[in-house]
């Protein structure tokens, strides 16, 4: 009897290749780190070989691993063909966005009700981080569409937007500005700083944090002034009485994977058309 290798344990297997580490394979096949190491075991029982060596957290494919990869991307990608043209495209598995937090707090939800009302069968995973990571975790073929900052200059634009002071006018008048940024890496964290060095203007770091609530608690509550675009507080006007420095612009960026299925693009297609209304 010819031994079968299941499409599940075959995508995890190809997912830990892809992604260098359990923890982002799981976080890509949606299984838990145990359940993954498991699905490794199960699949190493079913071929009577080792696939992987592992130094520690390090995975390194053994030649039998290395071997198998290649039909298992063959594999997938044949049975994928096969789903996709028997169902007429109906089936497909999650779609994976990724957006800052600016945006999930405004649109999030407005834009997966909508697709999901054109969708209904098909599943969304949404993940919320800062702009870099996001892009990293799209390399990693881990999202499929992710909306994010950029340079206003940025050539995949879809909407570009000013950035804008928000806080206590009295805050700017202090002979020390203190100002509220989140953690590094971040553009409107390098844009405010740059902006009041070449203005001679000084400041503080009053608050630094790595979460976008933190930070707008932080400006309602008086302690430090901070810079960011007009989705940051609706019920707080931007400061406009000339204090401080004039800022840049910023770009509104979607990417997406270098392919999609059919309800992937049509998330993507919704979500550049949601961007440029806002």
């Amino acid at each position: 009897m010819p031994v079968n290798l299941p499409t599940n344990l075959l995508r995890s297997f190809v997912a830990i290749v892809d992604t260098g580490s359990m923890l982002n394979a799981s976080e890509q096949v949606f299984v838990t780190q145990s359940a993954l190491s498991l699905q490794v075991k199960r699949l190493e029982e079913l071929v009577q070989q080792a696939l992987f060596i592992r130094d520690g957290r390090r995975l390194t494919l053994t030649p039998a691993g290395d071997l198998l990869l290649d039909y298992a991307r063959r594999v997938l990608i044949l049975h994928d063909e096969a789903v996709a043209a028997v169902s007429n495209n109906h089936f497909s598995g999650p779609v994976r966005i990724g957006m800052v937090q600016d945006f999930a707090d405004t649109l999030l939800t407005g834009l997966l009700s909508t697709f999901a009302r054109l969708h209904p069968d098909t599943q969304i995973y949404a993940r919320v981080a800062g702009t870099a990571e996001l892009q990293t975790l799209l390399e990693r073929r881990q999202l499929d569409v992710i909306l994010g900052f950029a340079s206003g200059s940025d050539s995949n634009a879809i909407a570009t937007a000013p950035m804008q002071w928000y806080g206590s006018r009295e805050l700017t008048r202090r002979n020390i500005v203190p100002l509220a940024v989140i953690e590094q890496p971040c553009r409107f964290r390098e844009a405010a700083i740059r902006t009041l060095d070449a203005a001679e203007i000084p400041y503080r770091i009053a608050v630094e944090t790595p979460n976008l609530s933190t930070l707008k608690a932080a400006v309602q509550a008086g302690l430090a002034v901070t810079c960011r675009t007009h989705l940051f507080l609706h019920d707080l006007d931007p400061l406009e009485d000339g204090h401080l420095p004039t800022l840049p612009p910023i770009s509104c960026v979607v990417e997406t994977a270098e392919t999609l299925d059919a309800p992937a693009q049509k998330l993507a297609d919704l979500t550049r058309r949601i961007v440029r209304e806002l």
